[in-house]
């Protein structure tokens, strides 16, 4: 019996681990950053890059939006991307300068950046600046973006949020509370531990200068990802501008399910490949920095990582009950409960808008709800393309 106690407690050890490192960040980004003084001569020449594939619902509202909250120094270029609708035509009429890119084989958000990278080589900007087509940013975001990046010659992110929606089903509140809780809170947090942060796609400030370094044209579905850890490895680690905000509507509660194994399939895959490699890198060169990156890359998304908690406790309960040592049961309790008071510290701060406190008696209902989506990513692996929600 002391055996399999002591097997058990092996196995449960890691992920034990890493639910104390969430626990951890979370509650070392509860603080918020302190804000940067915005100085006008800081303030670069930028391209605003809107890739947008089949965005003809919204790219009319999304280029005149741009075009009322750009400076000066400031284009506007939108990256029609493999598009069977009127994007560029409706892109064209909003006062945008529009470029067209035609391969159906290669396709994908990185592809269509790296496409733009190629059509400004000739006159290059200081920073490019990347805005989905989907998504509201204000002028004021958008000059702490470009000048942050340029004044610190790395890759920039703005706060990347979904709106707060009191109407919308438990579900998607839930869901927009836990995109809150990765993009805020733990950004802040990462950024305090390890001086870096991950890039989320939209909302994003990159000095011209280190595009060459990195292989945009990629298919990968979290390129986002990718692109941070390619430019943190090369010497040039994000970091976070808690001055800048984006905002995205949340999708409805079938889309966000489509949403989730898109991030979360294309996250872990990239997570079980990089994440040990960058821990150990980090134990390699003497780095706590790169350590804590890398232990925070392999810290799965927070549904799963409650899931495995859970199923590792029910376990160490039915051990208990025959007899069996109550060491891995009082972990496991220990483990949730600490993760618990993280996240509920987390919304009472930073939360209650997006997540009402009635619906705090759903979240058994959203951990079951998310079941299949693991089950499915199990069984085919992540998405190989992007999978498109409504607009």
């Amino acid at each position: 019996m002391q055996v399999i106690t002591i097997v058990f407690l092996l196995l449960a050890a890691s992920v034990w681990f890493l639910t104390a490192f969430f626990a951890v960040e979370v509650t070392a980004g509860l603080r918020p950053l302190p804000a940067v003084e915005l100085l006008p001569a800081l303030i670069p020449d930028a391209v605003i890059v809107v890739p947008a594939r089949n965005e003809a619902a919204v790219i009319g509202e999304t280029v005149t939006m741009l075009t009322k909250a750009k400076s000066e120094k400031m284009k506007l270029l939108v990256v029609a991307d493999n598009c069977s609708d009127q994007t560029a035509e409706l892109a064209r009429l909003a006062g945008a300068e529009v470029i067209e890119r035609n391969d159906p084989e290669r396709r994908g958000k990185g592809y269509a950046l790296a496409f733009a990278v190629e059509a400004l080589r000739s006159a290059p900007p200081s920073v490019l600046l990347v805005v989905d087509a989907d998504c509201t940013i204000d002028g004021t975001s958008l000059e702490h973006l470009a000048a942050a990046a340029f004044a610190s010659n790395r890759p920039c992110q703005s706060v990347n949020l979904l709106r707060a929606l009191p109407e919308g089903s438990p579900m998607v509140q839930i869901s927009s509370f836990a995109f809150m809780l990765k993009n805020l809170v733990r950004q802040r947090g990462l950024q305090r531990l390890s001086g870096r942060i991950h890039l989320t796609g939209t909302g994003m400030a990159i000095p011209f200068g280190l595009l060459p370094f990195t292989a945009l044209a990629s298919a990968s579905i979290v390129e986002d990802l990718s692109l941070g850890l390619d430019l943190a490895q090369q010497g040039f680690p994000p970091r976070l501008v808690v001055d800048a905000l984006v905002l995205s509507s949340p999708a409805s509660q079938n889309d966000t399910l489509v949403q989730r194994r898109r991030w979360e399939g294309g996250f872990l895959a990239t997570s079980l490949r990089r994440g040990p490699k960058l821990a150990f890198d980090g134990v390699r060169s003497c780095d706590y920095r790169t350590l804590l990156a890398g232990i925070d890359l392999m810290v799965p998304p927070l549904t799963l990582l409650i899931l495995v908690n859970v199923a590792i406790l029910t376990f160490a309960f039915v051990m208990a009950l025959f007899g069996l040592s109550l060491a891995p049961l009082a972990f496991g309790l220990l483990s949730l409960a600490f993760a618990a008071c993280a996240i509920t510290l987390a919304w009472y701060r930073e939360g209650r808008a997006l997540l009402d406190a009635s619906v705090l008696l759903r979240v058994p209902q959203y951990l079951v709800w998310k079941i299949p989506l693991y089950l499915s990513l199990g069984r085919r692996g992540a998405p190989k393309e992007w999978l498109r929600t409504r607009r």
